[in-house]
């Protein structure tokens, strides 16, 4: 297993970003995916993973080129991306939107030779779960027939809406029955009475790694994540990709994301 970060970790921190900061950093302390491969290299880590927020509004391929040059000079990987989309939209011009997003940053990964992007499923928009389960299917159906002509993966996130319990999530990526379809699995995103048991359940599709330092079981309050837990359940699946922290806790990252990988770092060591 390999040590990653997830350029979402530093949400606040980016010149360009697609959303509202959430905390104000000094413009001098400001950061481009360039400083935050940098970041990466000093740090440790194999692999960077480049959210697709904070690239900036307009690029090139010669941009891709250019940043995939720069980390392999610094020996980082890129090990992939993350879209924001949404695949429960009915057939029309929003849904075409959302598959467009996804192609459009398969083709970026693959200019990077990154290996995977991440991509949600969606809420229920108004529709039953069964209904927008099989809207979803039919989303990600294309976009996998089209990762797999580009050598990408596209790992579908526990990420609430119809993929907030385990079983939800694993029936889609079973049903979508592509090689190049598995799970983006993060570890605080099942908020149910078993996170550690559904992490477990989901391990052995997982085709890319969230960790991150907290949990919040089902009616219960935010804990400390026991990530050499989750590291064992990773080993037990016989999982080997990248271990990728992605930091949302409230401390700043700055201060809190070096330690926080020099632990991943020893307990991938002892796993």
């Amino acid at each position: 297993m390999l040590l990653g970060l997830a350029a979402y970790s530093f949400r606040d921190y980016f010149v360009d970003s697609s959303h509202k900061r959430d905390r104000q950093v000094d413009a001098s302390k400001r950061i481009d995916l360039f400083q935050f491969v940098d970041y990466c290299a000093e740090h440790g880590c194999q692999g960077a993973e480049l959210t697709s927020y904070y690239f900036p509004a307009e690029f090139n391929s010669e941009f891709l080129l250019k940043l995939k040059r720069h980390a392999f000079l610094r020996g980082v990987t890129i090990s992939g991306s993350a879209v924001g989309n949404t695949f429960t939209y009915a057939k029309g011009e929003k849904r075409d939107r959302e598959i467009a997003t996804v192609k459009r940053w398969v083709d970026h990964c693959q200019i990077l030779g990154a290996p995977h992007v991440r991509v949600f499923a969606g809420n229920a928009q108004g529709t039953s779960k069964e209904e927008a389960k099989r809207i979803c299917l039919e989303a990600l159906h294309e976009c996998a027939d089209y990762a797999a002509t580009k050598g990408v993966f596209l790992g579908l996130e526990n990420h609430g809406g119809i993929v907030a319990e385990a079983d939800d999530l694993l029936e889609l990526v079973k049903a979508v029955n592509s090689p190049w379809v598995g799970i983006n699995l993060d570890s605080a995103n099942f908020h149910t009475n078993d996170v550690y048991g559904d992490f477990a359940q989901c391990a052995p599709y997982a085709v890319n790694v969230q960790l991150k330092t907290e949990i919040q079981p089902r009616n219960r309050k935010k804990e400390s994540a026991d990530l050499g837990r989750f590291i064992r359940i990773l080993r037990d699946a016989n999982y080997q990709g990248f271990v990728t922290l992605e930091y949302e806790a409230a401390e700043d990252p700055a201060i809190a994301v070096p330690d926080i990988l020099a632990q991943m770092r020893d307990l991938l060591k002892a796993s």
